[in-house]
């Protein structure tokens, strides 16, 4: 195995004059989850398209374990495994059926133990003879899952893989993400719900314009870009921030009963000890304070908006 299970390099792709992506390079490391977050129309799904070999890149090329997706694509797509976006099976096959006849396009031995463990991890093995019209798009969005995972794909995409299903569902897929790279699956997903990379992914891409233009460790992202801040619940509201505190980063909130003070964490000097030294000189008092530190959704509409 290579030290990337998936690479890319400088992927772009236009359709009719309208660039969908343009020059992406991407390494993804073995047993990584990976997230590309993004608007709605900013490339995800043209991306993934390219990379899973159902849309072939302007430029650029994709290595599946070191294998080309269009020269070696047998061997290279027998290693991906794709949710799509829209759900799309054959809704008069039973659950069993679609799955066994998955494994098998791949050219794989049958193996109805694994075809059991999998479905019962998406908790879908009481709904094996069920005919997926019957289901709902919950249990549907499983079966998409499982057929994913029939052939025993060394990478996993999930394009938008919670889009329209309810929290439950979402968080049994977020259990079902952690076990699988545990068993040593890698997982990309693309999402525009934030909690999503948040609570799963171990580094995250920021795509825009058919542009990646940041891709960072989950942590270290917010470790680097996200801010902290220190409220201050006033004793008595202020009608405006004093002139003599222009120097410190504040706003007012909660109709002038709160200051807020936002400030670098990774700095040495926060300045939090400068001014509640100037607040006590000007004798205003506060009850109460508490610090947060910015949401990685706050973090990525920042970078967004900032281009």
């Amino acid at each position: 195995m290579t030290a990337y299970v998936l690479q890319t390099q400088g992927l772009s792709k236009a359709f009719g004059g309208l660039r969908a992506v343009s020059d992406i390079s991407l390494s993804v490391a073995p047993c990584e989850v990976h997230a590309i977050i993004g608007p709605n129309g900013a490339g995800k799904t043209t991306l993934i398209s390219i990379i899973c070999g159902i849309v072939n890149p302007g430029t650029g090329r994709v290595l599946v374990d070191g294998q080309d997706i269009i020269k070696d694509y047998r061997a290279a797509r027998s290693k991906i495994g794709l949710v799509p976006q829209e759900l799309v099976s054959e809704g008069f096959e039973t659950v069993w059926a679609t799955v066994k006849f998955s494994r098998g396009l791949f050219g794989k031995k049958p193996d109805p133990a694994y075809l059991e463990r999998v479905l019962r991890d998406l908790s879908l093995w009481d709904k094996r003879d069920a005919k997926i019209i019957e289901l709902s798009g919950g249990m549907k969005r499983r079966v998409m899952i499982a057929k994913a995972l029939s052939h025993e794909p060394q990478i996993l995409f999930l394009d938008e893989p919670t889009a329209g299903v309810d929290v439950e569902l979402r968080r049994d897929m977020w259990n079902m993400v952690r076990g699988l790279r545990a068993r040593g699956v890698t997982i990309i997903l693309t999402t525009h719900y934030i909690e999503e990379a948040e609570e799963m992914a171990d580094r995250v891409g920021v795509i825009s314009q058919g542009e990646i233009i940041l891709v960072e460790d989950k942590q270290a992202l917010m470790h680097k870009l996200g801010k902290k801040q220190l409220t201050l619940q006033l004793q008595q509201p202020l009608a405006s921030i004093p002139a003599e505190l222009a120097g410190h980063p504040l706003e007012l909130a909660d109709d002038g009963h709160a200051l807020v003070f936002t400030f670098d964490a990774q700095r040495e000097h926060t300045g939090i000890a400068e001014l509640l030294k100037d607040l006590a000189q000007r004798g205003i008092d506060f009850k109460d304070l508490q610090s947060s530190q910015s949401s990685l959704e706050e973090i990525f509409v920042s970078l967004v908006s900032g281009r």
